[in-house]
């Protein structure tokens, strides 16, 4: 073990799209939501009149906003086939990105675009800084001091004082590997007084670069051990969404004092490149 501490709380190259799409280009407002203007993508539902709205707004309406007649389930099998044959931009062209793109070739390239926003991936606070991947770390460097960096593919991280009554978070950061992982540890407070833990291993990173590694949380007491091993999650995944998918390390606030020493608790952290 390296180092232990208590805490508290790809670019790519820019392309044009292949020669010949540009009749196919100006069709692809065809296909925005008449609600956000959003790009509507497969699978494609319409009203009886023929307008398209994407999922999030087809959920939130009643009656088609433009024609007003009642919705009913129509796909629009035609304009799905017509849409795999265009090039659509990037959802953050308005930050920079000039890619244009298949709708193959769309999502995975938007879960890792360096023109992505992301929003400040420290849990329990009310900071509402938004920027570049590249600027993450700078941000929580400046702006969380609290947080503490390990250096070390195999560390300690020691949260202080659990037994505390409410919810709290803890959280640091692992450099390794020439990357930086989030460590979060959460208490969460139930029903009836229930309390559980969630611990939760995040890159920061995209979701390609998450997939080369493999974590494994270990927590040891007296002829006791409780072990986790996982993939790391990116920052582009929220915590709320990892907790609620049940990716991570989950355990209850009774199997917790096993492994505490003086209200505090260990977890060896171990990160390994696959």
């Amino acid at each position: 073990m390296s180092d232990q501490a208590s805490t508290s709380t790809e670019s790519s190259p820019s392309t044009s799209a292949p020669a010949g799409t540009s009749e196919a280009n100006d069709l692809s407002h065809l296909f925005e939501c008449h609600l956000c203007f959003k790009y509507v993508l497969p699978p494609i539902m319409q009203c009886q009149s023929g307008h398209l709205f994407c999922l999030g707004c087809r959920q939130k309406l009643k009656r088609c906003s433009t024609c007003r007649s009642p919705f009913r389930t129509i796909r629009s099998l035609a304009k799905e086939k017509a849409a795999s044959t265009l090039h659509f931009p990037c959802k953050f062209a308005a930050s920079g990105c000039d890619r244009s793109l298949t709708l193959a070739e769309k999502l995975d390239h938007e879960n890792m675009c360096k023109c992505r926003s992301y929003s400040c991936p420290c849990p329990g606070t009310t900071c509402k800084w938004h920027g570049l991947m590249d600027a993450v770390i700078p941000h929580l460097t400046d702006q969380h001091k609290s947080i503490i960096t390990l250096e070390g593919d195999d560390i300690v991280f020691l949260a202080a004082d659990i037994n505390i009554p409410g919810a709290i978070d803890w959280v640091m950061m692992q450099s390794c590997f020439g990357f930086n992982f989030m460590l979060v540890l959460e208490k969460k407070e139930k029903h009836n007084g229930y309390e559980e833990f969630i611990a939760i291993v995040q890159l920061i990173g995209s979701s390609k670069d998450a997939k080369k590694f493999t974590y494994r949380l270990e927590l040891n007491g007296h002829r006791r051990r409780l072990s986790w091993e996982g993939v790391p999650t990116s920052i582009n995944d929220e915590i709320p969404t990892v907790r609620n998918n049940g990716d991570c390390l989950i355990f209850d606030a009774s199997l917790a004092q096993h492994f505490t020493e003086n209200g505090n608790l260990s977890i060896n952290v171990t990160i390994i490149l696959c």
